[in-house]
């Protein structure tokens, strides 16, 4: 299994919020390439990226401070977060990252991101943000009538690198991943699924990896490692 520390980006500094919550939200660094170099010294092998303020206003935001991170490492970097044309994507691709994440696209123009996933082989991965059994849009501000396996569905064949399976009602709230319906879309689909929303220790790493079904190809973790309730050392080796 995959891990990837999540950096998320509100006003180019790094924080982390409670159910995706701008208005709740904690600065853990004001430098994201700092942060970004700490994760990839501690031997993380891939970084997680979200510009959060581009997710709700549906144009890149935070560019600068991505490019820091990008500069700051040699890991390969996924971003989401505003990201809403195939111009954006290609910019960003060019930029050095490896993968970019698309949302609101998957729900509102599926077919962009079959393109685009055509055009960039394995570079593209798709956010399903659930909350209340549906996936939101828009930075988790707007709601749409699909659910995971639906969304994720629309993709097979797509060429689609993962899908993001993120619990909105657990994220950044340390309560335990949902072992449940993330492993509901990883059974449903060919895709490789990554788990993401309320990981709070290792037990919930090592409880994804002993599901039984389709494995679980990678997971999200934020809060849990900027307050030390995992410690890097420790998720690797139970990931490993």
């Amino acid at each position: 299994m995959i891990l990837y520390p999540a950096i998320d980006l509100k006003d180019g500094q790094c924080v982390r919020l409670l159910y995706g919550d701008m208005d709740k939200a904690t600065v853990f660094n004001a430098s994201p390439a700092d942060q970004a170099a700490r994760f990839a010294q501690d031997g993380f092998e891939w970084l997680h990226v979200v510009d959060l303020n581009g997710a709700i206003e549906g144009k890149p935001v935070n560019a600068a401070a991505v490019e820091s991170i990008l500069n700051a490492v040699s890991i390969p970097v996924q971003l989401g977060g505003g990201i809403r044309s195939l111009a954006d994507i290609e910019r960003w691709i060019e930029a050095g990252v490896s993968r970019v994440i698309l949302g609101t696209l998957a729900v509102k123009d599926p077919d962009l991101v079959r393109k685009a996933a055509g055009l960039w082989p394995e570079q593209i991965a798709v956010a399903v943000d659930v909350r209340d059994g549906k996936v939101a849009v828009e930075g988790w501000v707007g709601d749409s009538d699909l659910d995971a396996v639906t969304l994720g569905k629309r993709f097979e064949d797509a060429g689609v690198a993962a899908l993001i399976v993120t619990d909105i009602g657990r994220d950044g709230a340390l309560v335990g991943v949902n072992v449940e319906a993330t492993g509901e879309v990883a059974d449903a689909v060919s895709i490789p699924v990554i788990a993401s929303g309320g990981i709070a220790g290792v037990a919930d790493i090592e409880a994804l990896i002993a599901r039984e079904g389709v494995p679980v190809a990678g997971a999200v973790l934020g809060r849990s490692l900027y307050t030390g309730a995992i410690k890097p050392a420790e998720a690797l080796a139970a990931s490993s």
